[in-house]
This record gives C-alpha cells, sequence and structure tokens, in this order.
C-alpha cells in the first residue's frame, strides 16, 4: 500500500485524487490525517511544476511521509495562455470559484465560440522524504463556453467544454466520466504507471 498525504484541502482535487487512487490500495491522507498543521507554502513558481514541488518538498519535510502535490489551470488561447499558474487567484484574493468565472467569462465576451479553445492542464509531483521525486502532467483540450452549467466538480468546470464529451461542460459530468478524462485524472493515472515502472514504494 502506498500511503501519501496530499498537499492540499481543496474537497474537489481530494475527492479526485482519492476516486484514482484508492481503488488501487493506495491510502490517500491530507495534513489532519497524519496528526499535524499543514506548512503554508507561498506558490511563487512560474511553471505548474515548480508549485507542485514547491508543495510536495514542503508537506514531505513536514510529516516525514511521502507527499502528493498538485499544480493546475486553465490555459485559454484567446488570453494568451491565462489565467494558467494564477487560475485558483485570477479574480484576486481570496480564491473564489465564481469570481474568477465571472471575470473569465467577461475577458471572453466579444470572443466568438470558434475561438474560444482552452485546455485544462495539471502537473502531479511526488516527493519522499529522502528527496526523491517523480512527476506526471495530464491536458484536457477543449472550449470555453458562455454560460455555466453544471453543479459536479469545482473551479472552471461549469464554463469548460470537453472535446471529448460535445456539447457538456465539465461541471455535467459524473466523477467516473470526469476522471476518465480529465488533466488530474490523466495524470494520476500517468503518475501511478511511472510509479509501478520504477519501483519506488513509499517510507
Amino acid at each position: 500500500m502506498m500511503r501519501v498525504v496530499v498537499a492540499s484541502n481543496n474537497e474537489g482535487k481530494l475527492r479526485e485524487i482519492r476516486h484514482v487512487l484508492e481503488p488501487l490500495g493506495w491510502e490517500v491522507l491530507r495534513a489532519s490525517d497524519v496528526g499535524g498543521a499543514a506548512p503554508d507554502v507561498e506558490e511563487t513558481g512560474a511553471t505548474f511544476l515548480e508549485n507542485a514541488l514547491l508543495k510536495a518538498r514542503a508537506y514531505a519535510e513536514t510529516f516525514d511521509c511521502v507527499a502528493l502535490a498538485d499544480d493546475s489551470g486553465l490555459e485559454v488561447d484567446a488570453l494568451g495562455g491565462a489565467p494558467g499558474v494564477r487560475s485558483a487567484r485570477y479574480a484576486g484574493e481570496p480564491s473564489d470559484d465564481a469570481a474568477n468565472n465571472a471575470k473569465l467569462l467577461a475577458e471572453l465576451a466579444d470572443v466568438p465560440a470558434g475561438e474560444r479553445t482552452a485546455r485544462f492542464r495539471c502537473v502531479i509531483a511526488l516527493v519522499w522524504p529522502d528527496g526523491r521525486v517523480l512527476a506526471a502532467d495530464g491536458v484536457c483540450e477543449g472550449s470555453i463556453g458562455f454560460e455555466p452549467r453544471g453543479s459536479g466538480g469545482f473551479g472552471y468546470d461549469p464554463l469548460f467544454l470537453p472535446d471529448a464529451t460535445p456539447g457538456r461542460t465539465m461541471g455535467e459530468l459524473s466523477p467516473d466520466e470526469k476522471s476518465a478524462i480529465s488533466h488530474r485524472g490523466s495524470a494520476l493515472r500517468a503518475l501511478r504507471e511511472a510509479l509501478e515502472q520504477t519501483g519506488l514504494t513509499d517510507c
């Protein structure tokens, strides 16, 4: 069994990570499950990988256990790749999904359907207390709708129309459907495959 502490309190992320990893026998824990206060990590990286590593290394050091962290976001072509690494705080601090979605729609108000292409990108880092690192990434291509639809998921899910599910937003998909195509699900599966190939174990 792989025992990992996840560097996040985001219920949506935790739910997705557990959905993919727990059926494989992984024990997915949060900071409170391992009896400590989560470190306060400032995400100062310029890339998703840099931010994921900052968080995972801080948690691995704090809890002396394997730590998993992800950094993910939305890249909109008409906005030059924004909001990118600033996705969670696109509308400012504190992070607010509704405000972020409203700002995104405002920024794309004059952009026609054919030019609203976008993708979700996720980078996941697994860090051991001894410094070993394993990382993987995943991408989900799609476009941005004109209004939010669906009560599932979180973040930009109600606005994102995956290419793999024409006419339906990420927020309208079931957990199983989302996991099968999502950037985070793809990154988690790639991480699992890399882990199996290297033979690395937990602490």
